[in-house]
């Protein structure tokens, strides 16, 4: 039905107002609604023509309905492709590109892991723990992580 309410509500709803109002003053009260309902819909068609006399012939095309910024850039950026958002944001594909990155950084973590272990049995003592960037050990609790300062 409108507003979301399903049948079962609706009947809930008719069968309160019978209840409170009774069945003697009900049908008044609905013709009063509707009478009022009408007049707010002719206020609000008569202040939207005020409006748009108001802005000129111009604005003959204007919606009330824009105004709302949802219905705004489905118009007139979505509809209309003027621009080539459609073609930019077809472009990008970001699982493709996501699968791309996690596959670079999973090659590269094995290579420096490899490097570092290689790196290991040399004799050059590293300064600042920087032999521990190479490997995948844990860090020992109360142990900081090594500075890079290739990477800072």
């Amino acid at each position: 039905m409108f507003f979301n309410i399903s049948p079962l509500d609706f009947v809930a709803i008719a069968l309160l107002a019978v209840i409170i109002f009774g069945p003697d003053k009900l049908p008044k009260l609905i013709q009063d609604a509707s009478r009022m309902i009408r007049k707010l819909r002719e206020f609000s068609d008569s202040a939207k023509e005020d409006i748009r006399n108001e802005l000129g012939p111009e604005f003959k095309d204007f919606e009330f309905e824009d105004l709302n910024p949802k219905t705004f850039v489905r118009k007139n950026l979505l509809d209309n492709d003027n621009l080539g958002l459609k073609e930019i944001r077809n472009s990008f594909d970001l699982k493709d590109e996501m699968a791309t990155v996690k596959d670079a950084v999973q090659e590269g973590g094995r290579t420096v892991r490899s490097a570092g272990d290689r790196d290991s049995g040399s004799a050059a003592a590293p300064v600042n723990g920087s032999d521990r960037l190479h490997k995948s050990e844990p860090l020992r609790p109360g142990e900081h992580p090594p500075f890079d300062a290739d990477a800072t």
